[in-house]
């Protein structure tokens, strides 16, 4: 294997080869997870150039040249303590590549320090992506799959108890208004996400309470 860094028409990149053999990745996946990147055009030209490469096999394939804007970029997505010593190795290769490139330490200095601010902020990033998750769990209704699902369930649930369709009326109206009152909502389509999983186990188990004719 190559070099994790090297020099390619005056820049300081690695490929994504590279990062899948760092990070412990298939390169398809590597380059699947360079595809999904919501950075801007702009960003995508100018930081993850389509190359290529021969295999064992001697055939050409599809790489990524990767620029240090773009490893941080896309290394933002990568977790976990293996990750991030992979992460410290490559800024520090980065950097002295640079310095080589460039035999300026102050640019080298500045570079380094970038570099570890953008990586640093990850965390940040992440933990602000799961508290925006829990709250849309907390406060989102059902999507129409949700909905869908949850009605399923409930047809299963009362086409298991009554097998003639006709009676099945009075259940579904029945279950319905159980999981309406239980569940606090003017019906079944504004049960809360978080709450879906509940609901499905409830059908599942639940019992109807049948008249008694006089």
């Amino acid at each position: 294997m190559t070099q994790m860094v090297y020099i390619e028409n005056g820049r300081t990149v690695t490929d994504s080869l590279q990062v899948a053999h760092s990070f412990g990745k298939k390169h398809n996946r590597v380059m699947q997870d360079i595809r999904e990147l919501a950075c801007s055009p702009e960003f995508r030209e100018h930081n993850f150039v389509r190359s290529s490469y021969q295999t064992a096999q001697r055939k050409s394939a599809p790489k990524y040249i990767i620029t240090q804007d773009g490893f941080a970029m896309l290394a933002m997505g990568y977790t976990g303590s293996t990750a991030m010593r992979f992460k410290e190795m490559y800024i520090a290769e980065f950097n002295r590549m640079a310095g080589k490139l460039n035999g300026n330490p102050a640019n080298l200095q500045a570079i380094l320090q970038a570099t570890q601010n953008l990586l640093s902020s990850q965390t940040v990033i992440i933990d602000r992506m799961n508290e925006v998750e829990n709250k849309v769990d907390s406060q989102i209704t059902l999507n129409s799959g949700q909905q869908r699902a949850l009605q399923q369930a409930v047809n299963k649930k009362v086409c298991s108890i009554e097998p003639v369709s006709e009676e099945r009326r009075d259940l579904f109206r029945q279950i319905h208004k159980e999981i309406k009152d239980r569940w606090q909502v003017p019906s079944y389509k504004d049960v809360l996400r978080q709450d879906l999983q509940e609901v499905l186990d409830y059908i599942k188990a639940w019992v109807p309470v049948r008249r008694i004719e006089v």
